[in-house]
């Protein structure tokens, strides 16, 4: 099979390329830019373009598969070209599902933790030796790619991202999986510029649970207010609900957190903040309905250390930890400095959040980060200018950004990299634990410690 990749260079589109290739067949790509560390893993696989940008002539009708990432725009040059071949046209989640079309799916959606629990619960597979294909938001420790693909796999866990297909499918990524199993975190307005308001954002999840196979079985989160009134209206009688809550947790002498089930079981883990106990409970919990016995989930659990950029530990030193972490939309922003403050309540927390993805730097939905820095102890925010005019937005005023925050006085608003460099790195290290939390990266600032 021939399978071609517009805007090879994506995150999740180098990886299923890489994983297309590893599973023995013909990959060729373009992108009009392509950023490390996807650049230096495809050159390494041979699959880097020879030049950036678009070349519709590479396209004839031996390609078997185009598959078409949300970098692409509608007017793509070689998109059209693919069309006027009428050849078969495919975004990557329903590629991902054409490839497990016959292997049980597993897919972790919600509007935070999916790339978490789908980390725990892929770490827990490997542990076990049950052998699943998967997609996955971060690279992991063990795990070559963020994709694997390999038609012999009886399983398939899939990270479900409620985000747009492709620029010619705007129906969410998992609308396409088709999920025996599935579990959903909670439910939190996001996305402005694809879903207006909150009402239309939640009824992608109401949409979501008719998408499922027969008989389906259901993970939630009963804690979440938005998430329970979705699985209250869902008419489907055939789905099984199982939901899970936070068990009780407490730090312990060492910092690591003990964990207590209702089961009556306990564990000690190394993950910071109540909200990832919440995530290892919705693992756990799916893991159970998968067939896993708890004493299994919970002695390879003991041995996770955690998904890239998920309050990933980039410095530990005797009274001063840095941590780094994905957090951008406010219910991430909130639960990841309130869970960080719970596990060093005795330290300075500094917590930096960046603006960077649309909705972040979006006045109408700005207001929705309201005291979501409250739990820290020392708040900052950076946005870029240049990232603004980038996206065709207006300006933002530091004043309107405090306000929006909650915060007319205290909070610190950087809008120079430099200047936001210089500031963290002067920071006193001594008592302090500082998270640093964005989905971009800081204007590529480099840290030292």
């Amino acid at each position: 099979m021939r399978v071609h990749f517009i805007a090879i260079g994506g995150s999740a589109m180098h990886n299923i390329a890489l994983a297309v290739q590893a599973a023995g067949h013909e990959v060729t790509g373009s992108d009009d830019q392509i950023f490390e560390p996807s650049r230096g893993r495809l050159r390494a696989a041979g699959l880097l373009p020879a030049t950036d940008g678009w070349h519709p002539d590479r396209l004839d009708d031996s390609i078997d598969v185009v598959v078409l990432g949300m970098h692409a725009r509608q007017d793509n040059p070689e998109l059209h070209r693919a069309q006027l071949l009428g050849l078969n046209i495919q975004s990557y989640p329903e590629f991902l599902r054409a490839c497990n079309a016959d292997a049980t799916r597993v897919v972790i959606g919600g509007s935070h933790g999916k790339t978490t629990i789908t980390s725990m619960l892929l770490h827990t597979m490997r542990d076990q030796r049950i052998q699943t294909n998967f997609m996955v938001g971060a690279q992991l420790d063990g795990f070559d790619r963020m994709v694997e693909i390999d038609p012999s796999h009886l399983w398939c866990v899939l990270e479900g991202d409620e985000y747009l297909s492709s620029p010619i499918d705007r129906r969410p990524k998992f609308f396409w999986y088709g999920a025996h199993y599935t579990l959903l975190t909670g439910i939190a307005w996001d996305h402005i510029n694809v879903f207006p308001n909150e009402e239309n954002y939640t009824l992608q999840f109401d949409q979501y649970l008719r998408t499922l196979e027969s008989n389906a079985k259901v993970v939630w989160c009963e804690e979440d207010p938005k998430l329970q009134q979705v699985i209250a209206r869902c008419e489907r009688d055939d789905l099984e609900f199982i939901p899970y809550r936070t068990p009780n947790c407490e730090p312990d002498a060492t910092g690591a957190m003990r964990v207590s089930f209702e089961d009556g079981s306990q564990l000690t883990t190394q993950l910071v903040g109540t909200h990832n106990v919440q995530n290892l409970a919705g693992a756990r919990a799916l893991a159970h309905a998968m067939g896993i016995a708890h004493d299994d989930f919970d002695h390879s659990i003991a041995t996770f250390e955690g998904a890239a950029r998920r309050l990933e530990t980039i410095h530990d030193a005797p009274g001063f930890t840095v941590f780094r972490d994905f957090a951008h939309a406010p219910s991430k922003v909130r639960a990841t400095v309130d869970g960080v403050k719970a596990s060093y309540p005795n330290r300075t927390v500094t917590a930096v959040l960046e603006l960077h993805t649309f909705s972040s730097l979006n006045k109408a939905f700005l207001p929705t980060y309201a005291n979501t820095l409250d739990g820290a102890d020392e708040a900052v925010v950076f946005y870029d200018p240049n990232v603004l005019e980038h996206k065709g937005m207006p300006a933002l005023e530091p004043s309107f950004v405090r306000e929006a925050f909650g915060h007319p006085d205290s909070l610190k608003i950087f809008t120079s990299a430099s200047e936001l460099h210089d500031y963290v790195q002067c920071l006193a290290p001594q008592n302090r634990t500082l998270l640093l939390m964005s989905s971009g990266w800081f204007g590529n600032a480099e840290w030292s410690w």
